[in-house]
Order: C-alpha cells, then structure tokens, then sequence
C-alpha cells in the first residue's frame, strides 16, 4: 500500500478535489497520481507555491514551497524610484 502525503495544505489544495493521504496499491499508481497532481497543481492553483513530488520509500510526499518573489530591479515599488 503507497499513500500520497501533501506536506502543506494551501487554501488552493483544501478547495480542490485532491484529497490529503490517499492511498493506492502500488507505488507506481500512486507515483503516476502524484505526477499529475504536481503538474495541476503548478499550472492551475494560485502561483504562491510550487509544487514538487518526492518520493519516501513506500510512499510518495508533494513538498511544497514559496515561490520566490519576483525581483523588481531594486525598487520597492512605493512609486518614488522614478
């Protein structure tokens, strides 16, 4: 039995249809499922965190990460730089 452990449940994952700790047969199943909810959860959910599947022995972890912020060339944007 493999299980699907998401590290960190974001507003976006706990408003999805994904479930935390689902469980499958096999480890390639749940690699497979993991893969796709990576990949989903990258290209559709808000952009603050990014998303990466990481494999632990038997089961299979979705780390997640802040998204580092974007650099805006050493304003701060308060609108005084210009």
């Amino acid at each position: 039995m493999a299980k699907i452990n998401v590290e960190l449940e974001c507003g976006c994952f706990r408003k999805s249809s994904y479930e935390n700790g689902m469980e499958f047969d096999s480890k390639d199943d749940a690699l497979q499922q993991a893969l796709l909810m990576e990949k989903h959860m990258n290209q559709k959910f808000c952009q603050k965190h990014t998303f990466t599947v990481v494999e632990d022995g038997e089961d299979i972890n979705i780390a997640v990460a802040m998204k580092p912020r974007e650099s805006t060339g050493g304003c701060c944007g308060g609108g005084h730089c210009s």
